[in-house]
C-alpha cells in the first residue's frame, strides 16, 4: 500500500511538504471535513464577519476562550515528528502548513512557513500592538468569570461548540493601548494571506523537484494554488489523505489513509535501505 510513497521519497531529493489538518487530527485537534469534502462541524467564522460587528466578536471569544484551553495542550504526534526528522536528512526542501496550532515547530520543523499564522498570539487591529494568548485568555477569564465553568465539545482550529450560552453576555477585551479589537494572528475564512508568506512558498516551490500533500482537502484556494503551481512547473504531485481533494486530478497518486502511518513506514524503509548501503 504505502510503495508508492516510499518510492516517490526515494526518487526526489527536494520535496515541497503542504500539510493539512489531518496531519494533526492524532493529535486530538478535529478537521473540518468529511471524506467527502463537506463540513463537519458549522462553517468556520468569515473575517468581514469578526470585523464588522461585536456580537461576532463576542461569539468567537466566548467559544475559543473554551476550545483554547485543550488546544493548547495537543501535542505533536509521529506524522509532525516524522515531517521533522525528514527535514533533518534533508530530503524536505520546505514544508508549508495550513493549520494554525504551532505543532510542527514543537516537533524540530524549521524550514516551515505558517501559511495562515498561529493561534498563540493575538494583535490589535489598530494600532498592531501584539500579545500573547495566554494573556488574552486572563484578560477574557478577568472580565467573565462563568467562562471558567462552561464546557463544550472540541472543535477544529481552537474552536468549541458552546450551545445554551447567551453569548451576547460576553465582555471582549479591547486593545489596552488604543481601545480597538483584537484579533488572534491567524487568516480567517475569507481572509487574505500575507503576500510575503505566499511568495516564501512560492520562492520554495521552485527549489524543490516534487511536491507532497498531507492531511488537506485542497478545497481552500490558499494551499490548492501550490499544487496548481507546482503542476505549471512539471512537478509531480503526490497526496496522503482520507478522502477526495480538489486537486485530485493533478495527482500523480494518492494514498487514503492515516498520514502519520503512512511517513512512519517510509522512514522505516528509508532507513533500512540506508543501513543496507552502509
Amino acid at each position: 500500500m504505502f510503495d508508492p510513497l516510499i518510492d516517490f521519497f526515494s526518487e526526489h531529493e527536494s520535496i515541497f511538504v503542504l500539510t493539512g489538518a489531518g496531519v494533526s487530527t492524532a493529535s486530538g485537534i478535529p478537521d473540518y471535513r468529511d471524506e467527502k469534502g463537506a463540513w463537519k462541524h458549522s462553517k468556520p467564522m468569515e473575517y468581514r464577519d469578526f470585523v464588522a460587528t461585536h456580537e461576532a466578536r463576542q461569539r468567537y471569544w466566548a467559544r475559543s476562550f473554551i476550545g483554547w484551553q485543550r488546544f493548547q495542550n495537543a501535542q505533536p504526534n509521529p506524522a509532525h515528528v516524522a515531517l521533522a526528522r525528514l527535514e533533518h536528512q534533508g530530503r524536505l526542501v520546505h514544508t508549508v502548513t495550513q493549520n494554525v496550532d504551532g505543532l510542527h515547530q514543537r516537533a524540530g520543523s524549521r524550514r516551515l512557513t505558517e501559511l495562515h499564522g498561529s493561534l498563540d498570539s493575538v494583535e490589535c487591529l489598530g494600532c498592531g500592538a501584539i500579545i500573547p494568548r495566554a494573556t488574552m485568555q486572563q484578560q477574557l477569564l478577568a472580565a467573565n468569570p462563568v467562562l471558567a465553568y462552561l464546557s463544550a465539545r472540541v472543535a477544529p482550529d481552537g474552536d468549541a461548540d458552546l450551545d445554551g450560552y447567551d453569548e451576547t453576555e460576553v465582555q471582549v477585551p479591547q486593545c489596552k493601548a488604543c481601545g480597538d479589537r483584537l484579533k488572534p494572528r491567524v487568516v480567517f475564512f475569507g481572509e487574505t494571506v500575507p503576500a510575503h508568506r505566499v511568495e516564501e512558498c512560492y520562492a520554495a516551490l521552485r527549489r524543490a523537484d516534487a511536491m507532497l500533500v498531507l492531511g488537506s482537502s485542497l478545497m481552500v484556494y490558499s494551499g490548492f494554488r501550490f499544487v496548481r503551481e507546482a503542476s505549471r512547473l512539471g512537478l509531480p504531485v503526490a497526496a496522503v489523505n482520507r478522502g477526495v481533494t480538489r486537486a485530485d486530478e493533478l495527482l500523480s497518486f494518492k494514498l487514503h489513509t492515516d498520514c502519520a502511518a503512512a511517513l512512519g513506514t517510509v522512514i522505516g524503509a528509508l532507513d533500512q535501505a540506508a543501513a543496507g548501503n552502509s
